[in-house]
């Protein structure tokens, strides 16, 4: 292309100058913090021996690499398969066949696009033709009926497919990196050669046939079951995993517990579950005939009170086993008639040339073809296992459900109240368990496993713990409890006998509560109407019959579990008539029973059920000398699935230092599944904020004598190890800018601590069949070789294992020892102002947990409204309106407490 003049005359631009030596470039603004280093160990305590579920793992070799190659699979006609499932069979084959020309290397195949090997291939790029019998098409013959039939007739073979295998070489990770990070070293490539053994793991339990969910793996053993009802088992498996310690490379082996629909999954359970179920808990069906299974789903007795629309989305995706041919299907649904009336079009041979089709219903066709007379299903849907546009029908009665099927619906509160009756093991049973667990995996007979060098230890690891003394704690009078009253949705309950026994059990605690001014009863023809009318109709009643709105409001509610009266209710109350609200539904009442419920009342009124000593002498440690606040934060998650419900994040702040034991949240809506918090800074202005954070702040300086914070400690619940950076440079980062959005001379010193559940870690005692004491505590040998982690156990464990909470500190900018962190966290745990003794976790993570716990129970979102508020927020996060703001005699209390 020739150039214009114009163009050509126009001058070019000078050469950029030449940078000097001396230049420096401005530091783009951002952060980029890492966890922080151990500082040192804790020393106080009485330290106790102690046993824990760590397996010591040997490396003998520390110069191989681990070799990283892509893997893709391909039909005859060379398009990609994208199915999930197709790869280890290929792969299996690929190794039978061409092991030669795979320089005989076992592989580890990570179930997607990645494998490993120990030492190089022997070439970058590698091709090859597989041909594997396809054992379980569902392609559907003559018009609306399984193949398995035309099978038999014809006599052919088994249907193959033939496959192309092509592998190509991505990378190299050293096994030094293990050694090195085992040392406290920095090494990028540790978590990646950490990945090739776990996979490696992963592997060997496909191989046993186990069903896999990420680390956790479940074996087909009806000894494994537990069943928890509704066509739902818990299944007994175990997790396993490699871990980096003090004391070297662990293997960690933990109890899972795994629903199956009788099999089904549920990824992450509620706190309900922390103490006695494994978090990696799955849910599976119960394996057998699909009728018994719909019965005991729907708890009916007959066939014919089976509800068939409730059926097809129970039964959708699950797999099937037919008879006779014993060949496997996935249910798509059921079909529009019954099995007498559903037709199709049967092609007819008529010696070597066909005839026209013919319409036969599917009990015929059995009948006349199968000599098989299914009169159970006669009247009943079939299961359509073919595709949309080609319906295959099978009679119910020839199906069963396949052993091992996740079940990824919402367990009823019967069913987890089941679940953790049944799970709870003591600790010798669960530590006999996880020896048969390592003896049956029989990691040594893996030669795969065995090229890397790997020697696993059959024995639990020794470790040293230390328990701490418990705080003192003394019991603050109660507040006087005026102006309240009780309204009653239920029929069944005795007022008379409640209010009797109220009074008395208040009164042997110290605790001043007046009768009630009035017991508000919901008129019976109420009953059947809609909770918001209900709702609505007994606000009104409370109106005509009280002077106005009480301060405190007892409610009865007619159902003791998933009463739909209860998100209704709490909103009336805590969003309009700014009254504090507690709900109950009680079946038996009996002391222990009232002071629980006292506990909570007395919190909600602003009172103190019990304060720690040091708190009252101002004895802390770095908090009761400098002004401190401190911060609890979660993030709730919907049900599994549930892509159209919002997260909620809460935060919770303490108030009136130095004191540490009450709490002020403050609440949000978020995108779905979204784990980082989103609303803790949100400038609209230049001058205005609406984010979470300074709600807190200002709450605080209110609250004190009109103080800044000079100490920010921050505790964070529910994110792995991979977001720490996350919380690091994102949320700490908005922290920081909220404060320097106040004031921008202030400069407070913060400290982050993320607090774990979800892990597998126990510890037992040497010579005891009981749990490990309250207040143990391990910092050495199972905690990581660098960064300053911990584990304690401040809750008493009567029944079950012990679950300890894992605490990672991320920064410390404060100056804590490592004793007056521990000891701080521990007196944290005995704040909880609805308990008297320590619970697992510090409490203002657990008040985080119950304030976005209950916003979202209490909020229909398709009903919240778009006005905005200082308490929520004024902008839409993730598509999802903000939530409500509370009434202002209600938004200062301990309302989720």
């Amino acid at each position: 292309m020739k150039h214009s003049e114009a163009g050509s005359s126009k001058a070019l631009p000078p050469p950029p100058p030449v940078v000097p030596p001396s230049f420096v470039p401005v530091k783009v603004s951002g952060s980029n913090r890492t966890p922080m280093a151990r500082r040192g160990s804790g020393t106080k305590g009485q330290r106790i021996p102690l046993l824990t579920n760590h397996f010591n793992v040997n490396l003998s070799s520390t110069s191989d690499h681990f070799y990283q190659y892509s893997v893709a699979f391909f039909y005859e006609d060379g398009s990609p398969i994208e199915a999930k499932g197709v790869g280890r069979k290929v792969l299996d084959m690929v190794q039978n066949v061409y092991s030669s020309e795979m320089g005989g290397k076992g592989f580890a195949y990570d179930g997607e696009k990645t494998l490993f090997t120990v030492g190089p291939l022997p070439g970058t790029k590698l091709e090859f033709p597989v041909l594997v019998e396809n054992l379980s098409s569902n392609r559907t013959a003559r018009g609306g009926i399984s193949d398995e039939v035309e099978t038999k007739r014809s006599r052919r073979p088994p249907q193959s497919k033939s496959y192309t295998v092509k592998i190509s070489y991505a990378t190299k990770i050293p096994i030094q990196a293990i050694f090195n990070a085992l040392q406290g070293q920095d090494s990028e490539q540790f978590s990646e050669a950490v990945r090739v053994l776990d996979v490696l793991l992963r592997q060997h339990a496909a191989r046993q046939e186990c069903l896999i969910v990420r680390q956790c793996f479940f074996r087909d053993d009806p000894k494994n079951y537990i069943g928890i009802g509704g066509g739902v088992l818990g299944c007994r498996g175990f997790h396993s995993s490699f871990r980096a310690t003090q004391a070297g490379l662990s293997l960690n082996i933990g109890i899972a517990q795994e629903y199956i629909f009788l099999k089904f999954c549920l990824e992450r359970l509620l706190n309900l579950f922390y103490e006695f179920v494994d978090t990696s808990t799955t849910m599976i069906v119960r394996p057998g005939k699909v009728v018994d299974f719909l019965l005991e789903n729907q708890n009916v007795r007959n066939i014919r009170e089976i509800d068939w629309i409730k059926a097809k989305r129970t039964l959708k995706s699950l797999r099937i086993k037919s008879f006779p041919s014993n060949r496997e299907h996935k249910i798509i649904g059921l079909s529009p008639k019954t099995c007498g009336e559903q037709t199709f079009s049967l092609k007819q041979k008529n010696g070597d040339s066909p005839s026209d089709a013919v319409e036969i219903t599917v009990y015929n066709y059995y009948a006349k073809h199968h000599r098989i007379e299914v009169n159970q299903s006669r009247d009943y849907p079939c299961l359509d296992v073919g595709k949309p546009k080609r319906p295959v029908y099978i009679p119910l009665e020839l199906c069963e459900l396949l052993s091992l099927q996740r079940y990824t619906k919402a367990l009823s509160n019967l069913q987890k109240a089941s679940l953790v009756e049944k799970s709870r093991q003591k600790p010798r049973e669960r530590m006999n368990a996880l020896i048969g667990s390592l003896k049956q995996s029989n990691y040594g007979a893996d030669p795969v496993i065995n090229s890397t060098g790997i020697t696993i230890s059959t024995t639990f690891t020794q470790v040293e713990g230390r328990i701490l003394d418990p705080p003192k704690t003394f019991v603050e009078p109660a507040k006087k409890i005026t102006c309240w009253a009780i309204v009653n949705f239920s029929a069944r309950c005795n007022i008379d006998g409640l209010r009797r026994d109220l009074r008395r059990c208040s009164g042997a605690k110290g605790m001043d509560l007046e009768d009630a001014y009035d017991v508000i009863e919901e008129s019976p023809q109420f009953r059947r109407a809609s909770a918001t009318v209900r709702v609505d109709k007994m606000v009104e009643n409370m109106r005509k019959a009280l002077p106005g709105p009480p301060l405190f409001i007892l409610c009865i509610l007619p159902e003791r579990k998933n009463s739909d009266i209860y998100g209704p209710w709490k909103r009336k109350c805590l969003v309009d008539l700014g009254s504090r609200t507690q709900c109950i539904a009680p079946m038996k009442i009996n002391d222990q029973y009232l002071t629980n419920l006292l506990l909570k009342i007395n919190a909600k009124m602003d009172g103190i059920n019990s304060l720690l000593s040091m708190e009252h002498l101002h004895s802390i440690p770095l908090v009761s000398q400098t002004p401190t606040i401190i911060f609890g934060m979660d993030v709730s998650h919907g049900a599994p699935g549930r892509s159209d419900v919002p997260s909620i994040s809460a935060v919770v702040s303490s108030r009136n230092w130095p004191f540490i034991s009450r709490y002020w949240a403050s609440v949000r809506s978020q995108s779905s599944r979204v784990e980082m918090i989103d609303g803790l800074f949100k400038p609209i202005a230049p001058d205005h904020d609406e984010g979470m954070i300074r709600e807190l702040l200002e709450d605080f300086y209110l609250s004190t004598p009109r103080l800044k914070p000079e100490n920010v400690i921050i505790f964070r619940d529910g994110v792995s190890e991979s977001q720490f950076n996350q919380v690091l440079n994102i949320e700490l980062e908005q922290i920081m800018a909220a404060c320097k959005f106040l004031d921008e001379s202030w400069e407070p010193k913060f400290m982050v601590i993320v607090a774990q559940k979800t892990h597998h870690t126990k510890f037992f005692q040497t010579n005891s069949d009981y749990n490990v004491p309250p207040g143990t505590i391990v910092d050495k040998q199972v905690c990581h070789p660098k960064y300053n982690d911990f584990y304690l156990c401040a809750q008493n464990g009567p029944i079950g294992t012990t679950r300890p909470t894992h605490y990672h500190v991320l920064l410390d900018q404060i100056g804590f020892s490592a004793d007056q962190l521990q000891e701080l966290v521990h007196s944290l745990s005995y704040v909880y102002q609805r308990s008297t003794t320590a619970i697992s976790v510090v409490a203002p993570i657990c008040y985080a947990h119950l304030a976005a716990g209950q916003m979202a129970q209490f909020v229909k979102f398709e009903d919240m409204s778009d006005s905005a508020s200082s308490h929520s927020g004024s902008a839409a996060a993730g598509g999802f309106n903000q939530l409500p703001k509370l009434h202002e005699r209600t938004r200062s209390s301990m309302f989720f407490c």
